[in-house]
Formats: structure tokens, sequence, C-alpha cells
């Protein structure tokens, strides 16, 4: 019988990758890996290790959830070390904990590997801190997906009243509806906002606005996914400490 491990290969940047997430990739028979994995981590991948790419579009499973279940389970069964690389952390709205499930069903040994999520640092690489003790105290990661039930408007309701930082993920299509709600429960149309677009890489890009902007900056600038939504006052310190893009604009200029 052999191993799957569950592993977050971070947010972008591949120096982001944690010391036993490479160590895994390193020993892999199998790895099968997500559309925002840096192809940089897999050249870290034994010889003869199998690829297998398992990446989704919004609105598009190149592999559907089920298939890559049955391929960890398969694999494992084997004997082989089955590698789940995965964008940022895979309990992070990565689907990890059904995978994990999944291999629990059939007595699969597996581990979990962590990963820095994106809501962190992408914000991080932008120049903001997503909690701050002058501006705040809390912060929710949050899924930008519009959900069909009757909970969704106390979901929004819960997180404009009693959510200093807000972290929003796979929201740029959802923008208009999502600015919507939160000023609809409580939200200043001031309130700062920041989109990072392919945080931690070296085309990062940062917008920034209020909930009154944003939409239209978004438009203007043409921002898409993949991009974090960090909704708060700690927006407001990007202004002092953005350093990254700072540096690459300085990197480019030597």
């Amino acid at each position: 019988m052999g191993k799957v491990y569950l592993v977050g290969a971070g947010p972008g940047d591949p120096e982001l990758i944690t010391v036993k997430a490479l160590k895994a990739i390193q020993k892999a028979d199998v790895i099968l890996y997500d559309r925002l994995v840096n192809k940089e981590l897999l050249s870290y991948a034994k010889n003869g290790a199998d690829l297998i790419y398992c990446g989704k579009l919004p609105n598009y499973h190149t592999m559907k959830q089920e298939t890559i279940n049955h391929f960890l389970v398969r694999y494992a069964a084997s004997g082989k070390v089955v590698v789940r690389l995965k964008g940022g952390d895979p309990f992070v709205f990565g689907r990890g904990g059904e995978e994990a499930e999944a291999c629990a069903k059939k007595g699969i040994s597996f581990e979990i590997v962590p990963g820095i999520t994106s809501g962190i640092a992408a914000a991080a690489y932008a120049g903001i801190p997503v909690t701050h003790r002058d501006a705040s105290s809390s912060v929710a990661f949050v899924t930008g997906h519009k959900q069909n039930h009757q909970q969704e408007d106390e979901k929004w309701e819960s997180l404009s009243k009693g959510i200093d930082t807000l972290a929003i993920y796979m929201g740029v299509s959802n923008l208009p509806y999502i600015k919507e709600k939160l000023i609809q429960y409580g939200k200043s149309k001031d309130t700062p906002v920041a989109l990072v677009h392919w945080g931690t890489t070296d085309v990062q890009k940062t917008v920034t606005g209020t909930l009154d902007t944003i939409v239209d900056m978004v438009k203007k600038e043409k921002i898409e996914n993949p991009s974090m939504i960090i909704v708060g006052e700690v927006v407001r310190y990007r202004e002092k400490i953005q350093w990254f893009e700072k540096k690459m604009i300085m990197s480019e200029a030597l």
C-alpha cells in the first residue's frame, strides 16, 4: 500500500513552498497538480514520476473531483507515493477535505501538508496586513462564488457587521454582487478595497479603490481571475508599506 500527500504549493512564488512540501514532491511517484501551481515546482520531481494535470478554470473543470479522488486511491492502492499538489493550502477552498475523506473511506494512508494561502500572501505582497492592532482584529476567508440558498443573505450580513477584514477568493466575476451585499448590510461605500491579481508572482498587479468605485476600476484595468479581493481598513496601509511591486519596478530599471 502506498500513501497520499495532500500538499499545499503556496500562492505562486515557488520560494514560498514549505520544506515538508518540497520533500513530498521529491519522493512522489505520481503528482496530480492544479492550474495555479507554479510549474517550477514540478522540476523537483524525481526522474520517472508521473505528472498528471488536474487544473480547473472558472466554469470549466478539466478533471472532475470524483475522477481525481479515484486516481488518488487507485495509485496509492498500487503501492505508489502520490502527491496531490494544490495551489495555496489544500484545506482553504482547495477541496482537500473531500480528497482526505475519499482516502479514509478506502483505507488509504494520507498526510496533510499545509501551504501558504493567497488570502494572506497576496495581501502581504501587496503591502496589506490582514490584521493590524489599530485597524483589524478579525479576518475571514470567504468564497466569492454566489451561493443559491437561503443563508446567503445571513452570511453577508454577518461578514459586513462582524468582521474587520475580508479576504475573498474567486470573486472577480461576482464583484458587483459582493459590493451590493456588503453595502446593503452596513459596510460604508468608502470602505477600502484591493484586488491583487496573480499575487506573489512577477506579474502581480494590484488595483485599489472603495466599495463605491472598485467595480468600475476593475473593469477599466481588466482585472480577471486569479485575484484576491481584500476588503477593509487595512487596505489603507498599502500606501505606506507596499514593497513587492516597488521591488519589481526597481529590478526592471537596473
